[in-house]
């Protein structure tokens, strides 16, 4: 173990002093920072410009009736198409408007002088739409059915809470579980199969370096190996912790910036309160149901540990698994180019994963979810986006368990690949040939 412990040590100050390490660890969190309140801040930057179009209404009933917005300005025209399109227009389109819209909504047609985008086109239908409807209400001769059409307008903000097996219940959001599902999955996948990458990689350059030769003299190639998984393996904890730490620093920077401390601390407090009082209450914002379920499932700390246990440990069994295979792979070839028929079998399982965890999103105690979460070479990826919702406390000690089983396996077949690899130059091997080195005494 000590041999072990000064080759993951070994690994790991060499790699911590990269430039690639350190720009990474930098750009990494800033990256996803910038992801989540970027587009808050593009949204918030709105042009000012304003969208001249002249309305050519052959019904008559549309154009008297649109209304000038934020974006567009409507100025309704009797002259032709033939006479607008004649001489040189000032303007962003024209809106052609059929005379029998009323029965023919798809006889509407805009005509621009640049490129129109897709705000713009759903403002022109939406406000076509509402007008259409309107005449065709009026049309039934009920009386105030403006004022009726407001009175009957009932939005439903539907609060969801989990039932406990005593009968108590819990906050719950199927938002805050999809995006933890998508964002934990996914970055297991990235992890698992960067770092992997990476003790591939170094495996290749050690070998291709002479370097193995030379250290398989005082230490065994399977010391060598898993010296070589645990150091790379430490360098990636190490990094994700960094990254927590700047992304929680940084996040909450920008949280300031935007105004959403406040928000949050505003729904905490409407969450505390009696919903009848909020309805009353003049200077409490009015919260969204989901918003507040969000709020209350973050501030569990019964969810928190499981989801953040939850992905430490498959994290850690996901990387050692995929680590031997990809640290068996690197000893077997003399580059990177010849390791592509060999990753094959590797990348497929992950790939795999990444389908199933869409559809596990959707329906994460179904049977492709449940059996998946139990495959060791996709459970990782696929029991992360089943933890946001609850997993029954066998499935997961048995997906645990068969993780734990299988990357003792794999690190042992993989070192037997590993013992005879690093000592075979100048041929690609096959996976036929992997497997009589396996059988090798």
């Amino acid at each position: 173990m000590g041999k072990i412990a000064i080759i993951a040590g070994r690994e790991f100050n060499e790699r911590v002093r990269k430039k690639s390490f350190i720009i990474t660890t930098i750009l990494m969190p800033i990256a996803f920072v910038a992801i989540m309140f970027v587009p808050v801040l593009m949204m918030n930057i709105q042009s000012d410009e304003k969208h001249e179009i002249v309305v050519v209404d052959q019904s008559g009933t549309i154009a008297p009736k649109m209304q000038d917005s934020a974006t567009i300005d409507y100025t309704s025209s009797d002259r032709t198409l033939e006479e607008l399109t004649a001489e040189q227009q000032d303007i962003f389109g024209i809106l052609i408007i059929g005379s029998d819209v009323a029965t023919n909504p798809s006889n509407v047609q805009l005509l621009t002088y640049e490129s129109s985008t897709i705000n713009i086109e759903s403002e022109i239908t939406d406000q076509i739409r509402t007008i259409l409807e309107a005449e065709k209400l009026k049309a039934y001769n009920i009386e105030d059915i403006d004022s009726i059409l407001e009175a009957i307008k009932t939005p439903v903000s539907l609060k969801v809470k989990q039932l406990g097996e005593s009968g108590e219940t819990k906050e719950s959001s199927s938002i805050l579980n999809i995006a933890l599902a998508y964002i934990f999955g996914f970055l297991i996948y990235m992890f698992v199969f960067l770092y992997g990458n990476m003790v591939m990689q170094g495996v290749i350059e050690e070998k291709s370096n002479k370097v193995m030769e030379v250290m398989v003299s005082s230490v065994k190639p399977f010391q060598l190996m898993m010296g070589k998984i645990l150091g790379i393996a430490s360098v990636a904890v190490t990094q994700f912790v960094i990254w927590v730490v700047f992304i929680l620093v940084v996040g909450g920077v920008a949280m300031s910036l935007f105004g959403v401390s406040d928000m949050m601390a505003a729904a905490t407090a409407s969450a505390a309160m009696d919903p009848a009082a909020m309805m009353g209450a003049a200077e409490m914002p009015a919260m969204d149901g989901e918003l507040l379920a969000v709020l209350g499932t973050i501030t569990d700390p019964t969810y928190l540990l499981r989801i953040l246990g939850g992905f430490l440990v498959y994290f850690i069994g996901g990387y050692l698994l995929y680590a031997a295979m990809f640290a068996a792979v690197g000893s077997a070839v003399d580059n990177e180019k010849d390791t592509n028929n060999l990753q094959l079998p590797i990348t497929i399982p992950l790939i795999l994963a990444i389908f199933v965890m869409m559809s596990a999103m959707q329906d994460p105690h179904g049977p492709l979810a449940f059996w998946f979460s139990l495959i060791p070479f996709t459970s990782p990826v696929v029991m992360m986006v089943r933890l946001p919702y609850g997993v029954p406390g066998w499935e997961l000690a048995l997906s645990i368990g068969l993780l734990v089983a299988t990357f003792v396996a794999m690190v042992y077949l993989a070192g037997k690949i590993y013992r005879v690899g690093v000592f075979m130059y100048g041929k690609k091997p096959t996976l036929g040939e992997l497997a009589k080195w396996i059988r090798y005494k």
